[in-house]
């Protein structure tokens, strides 16, 4: 810390850099601009960012909002020094959770918070955030950076994500016409996703291995690599599918509490969602967390999303249709199982056959 001047102490002595913060924001204009969209060409910096509903077309939205973080994945990206794909993991925490309501992504605003400002650490992440803008479709129109001391210990940081989106009137999600025997269809994850990241990491620690070790599960990436592989953001396929085949009954992201906390979340109180386990094809990652860290397959099933990140309800007339527009967008499709009755009191998921662990 330099000494204070003839003039007394100084922002920058009590260790936040007004010009660090400047520069991050020249670091990141060109990324931010990269996600203009209909409704959204405004550039950074003043004090609010502005969205025009007609010009994206709408006629009498609804607004959708959402706001998540990335949890302690954040620790594996501060360890490993590699931060350039925790941006997308904020963005799709959100926008995923924006989706399944049948809402468009309009925009987005980050949260980063750091204890010392690196900006080219800073543009990294924020790199990441607008890769995830523009995947979602979403415009990043806004956000905030603190330099925090004494708030934040050495390298630490955190990110919050806030998105916005739209849906007409009349077309939210879940529908009312969820009824048994309507046939449940999962779509792949890209791996851990952004939950359950205490367990991973303690399980890392039991394992001894380091970062930069060789991943067991999957040849040519490191440990740290692999674990940060970002979520997986289903907005456009979803949405496509959703205005193809009017198909789509209700949407669950599986996120924290797997599919006995997030499938019953869009169900109505008679119906219970029967998972068939035995046809999940589950990524190698999941199975080397449950044999290194001793997890039982229950346990395994309410953290995290054991190879299905978003699950959909549909008629079993519109099952081909929605897979088939599902499919031509890139997305692996899983059909998991049915509607079925469910008591009072009983469970809203419930399984046959066992996970391959």
């Amino acid at each position: 810390m330099s000494k204070p001047g003839r003039n007394g102490l100084t922002y920058s002595d009590a260790g936040v850099d007004i010009d660090a913060g400047n520069l991050l924001v020249e670091k990141i204009k060109p990324a931010v601009r990269s996600t203009r969209r209909p409704g959204a060409d405004g550039e950074i910096g003043g004090f609010g960012g502005l969205f025009d509903l007609k010009a994206a077309g709408f006629t009498d939205p609804v607004l959708v909002a959402a706001n998540d973080g990335v949890g302690t994945k954040l620790k594996i990206a501060i360890d490993a020094d590699f931060h350039s794909t925790v941006g997308i993991d904020l963005v799709a925490m959100c926008v995923n959770d924006l989706v399944v309501q049948g809402a468009e992504p309009l925009f987005f605003l980050d949260y980063f918070a750091t204890g010392k400002l690196d900006p080219d650490q800073g543009a990294d992440i924020v790199s990441g955030i607008a890769a995830g803008c523009r995947e979602a479709g979403c415009a990043l129109i806004g956000g905030e950076t603190a330099e925090m001391p004494g708030m934040y210990a050495g390298g630490d940081y955190d990110l919050a994500g806030f998105a916005v989106g739209a849906a007409e009137r009349g077309h939210l999600l879940p529908a009312g016409d969820i009824a048994e025997g309507d046939v449940i269809i999962g779509l792949t994850s890209s791996g851990v996703h952004s939950n359950g990241y205490s367990l991973v990491r303690k399980i890392v620690e039991m394992s001894g291995l380091d970062w930069t070790a060789p991943a067991p599960f999957i040849e040519g990436r490191t440990l740290g690599e692999a674990l940060l592989t970002p979520t997986r953001i289903y907005v456009k396929p979803i949405l496509k599918a959703i205005r193809e085949t009017g198909g789509i009954k209700a949407l669950a992201h599986i996120t924290g509490g797997g599919f006995p906390e997030n499938i019953p979340r869009v169900l109505p109180k008679h119906l219970a969602a029967e998972i068939d386990l035995a046809a999940i094809s589950v990524p190698p990652v999941f199975s080397w967390l449950a044999k290194t860290g001793g997890v039982e397959a229950t346990e395994m099933l309410r953290t995290f999303n054991c190879g299905i990140g978003m699950i959909a309800v549909v008629s079993a007339g519109d099952e081909r249709a929605v897979t088939a527009a599902l499919e031509a967008s890139g997305e692996k499709v899983v059909s998991l199982g049915r509607m079925t009755a469910r008591a009072e009191d009983a469970p809203g998921v419930v399984y046959k056959g066992t996970l391959g662990l």
